[in-house]
């Protein structure tokens, strides 16, 4: 298990993240260990943010500002070069008379969600009917948007067996383009009827797009973090999370209630298990008794919840900056085999790790 020193670090963001005035008395070292944590799971600006939203400024010593600062004008530059490629994809499918989805990120700026002002963006995710997309690709394609470059095997993958088509980018621009028809890869056993989602979407004042309901913002979340991902360092998306559901807990009534009943017409039950179990846990996410307990009706039997309870703090939370631990390692290890097995079949998934690695192989043995 991580040592003593290991945890000292996963704390320090742990109580930042759950209680910013805990930052009233940290020292310089653990201001030092607090920002380089938070950079290896892309949390710098959002701490910031927390800072500004609890008046907290004053106690921060001038270097930190600094760090801060930089963290936050990358974001900036990152919303705002997300906000053109929207603008640019509104006027490229004007003439496509059909729903386009905003999913994560970028859904959360256009909800207007605080904390999406101290969020880092990679990509732009939209999600259409399925019988839409050769149409949406071919708009794109034609107005120079490229489809980024895979071998053969790779295209035929998407196209085959994931939920989205491989991602575009426009010649003159930097970031990514991926269009879905699905939430989740038709392959997996989870099957969400991506119409009830697209039937539920909210428009938006003066765009072409819309975005997901609440409830399923949240459940679209819950399935991307703990069914499509290996959990690998992926405390931010547990944050995106913990503030969503604070978020639109604060703004309807009776959100949890609805969030239990929408999984059910969807059947994410156990997205949403996992995810109202580990932001309770970890980042003290505000939920009652009774809409945990509830939940647990979804939980796997008892050695595989253990199992997870062992596994996914490990995997979720960042190593400590000076150190690596072969135990994190075997954990994100199993959590990544296991991302493709919920994913594919076995018959499906064998040969596809394997040729896998076997190109990582050649690939390694090429360059040597």
């Amino acid at each position: 298990m991580p040592n003593q020193r290991y945890k000292i670090g996963q704390d320090l963001l742990l109580s930042c993240l759950i209680n910013p005035h805990s930052v009233t008395g940290f020292t310089v070292p653990q201001w030092s260990l607090l920002l380089r944590m938070a950079k290896t799971c892309k949390l710098t600006a959002h701490i910031a943010w927390l800072i500004e939203q609890h008046n907290l400024g004053h106690c921060i010593p001038a270097k930190v500002v600094n760090h801060f600062q930089a963290a936050q004008a990358i974001v900036v530059y990152r919303r705002r070069i997300a906000f053109w490629e929207m603008n640019r994809l509104q006027r490229a499918l004007a003439d496509c008379n059909i729903d386009i989805i905003v999913l994560k990120g970028c859904a959360y700026l256009l909800t207007d969600i605080p904390f999406a002002n101290a969020r880092l963006f990679s990509d732009v995710d939209i999600l259409v009917e399925k019988s839409a997309i050769d149409h949406i690709e071919q708009s794109l394609l034609a107005q120079n948007w490229q489809t980024l470059t895979l071998d053969d095997y790779d295209q035929s993958y998407y196209r085959l067996w994931m939920h989205e088509i491989p991602p575009l980018r426009h010649v003159s621009r930097t970031m990514e383009v991926d269009i879905h028809h699905a939430i989740i890869p038709p392959t997996s056993d989870l099957q969400p009827n991506p119409m009830l989602l697209i039937l539920d979407a909210i428009g938006l004042d003066n765009s072409r797009f819309k975005i997901l309901s609440p409830c399923d913002m949240v459940l679209h979340s819950a399935v991307h973090l703990f069914f499509d991902s290996d959990l690998s360092n992926k405390l931010r998306d547990l944050v995106d999370l913990d503030q969503l559901l604070k978020y639109f807990d604060a703004r309807n009534v009776g959100f949890f209630e609805k969030l239990l009943k929408r999984a059910e017409v969807l059947g994410l039950q156990r997205p949403l298990y996992y995810t109202l179990r580990y932001s309770h846990q970890l980042l003290a996410t505000p939920i009652s008794n009774d809409i945990l307990q509830r939940s647990q009706i979804s939980a796997p039997c008892t050695p595989i919840k253990m199992l997870m309870d062992a596994l996914i703090p490990l995997a979720l939370l960042p190593e400590h900056p000076d150190e690596s631990s072969q135990t994190v390692r075997f954990a994100r290890w199993l959590l990544y085999v296991r991302s493709h097995y919920l994913r594919m079949p076995l018959k499906l998934l064998i040969p596809h790790l394997a040729r896998k690695s076997l190109m990582r192989f050649t690939s390694v043995q090429s360059v040597n």
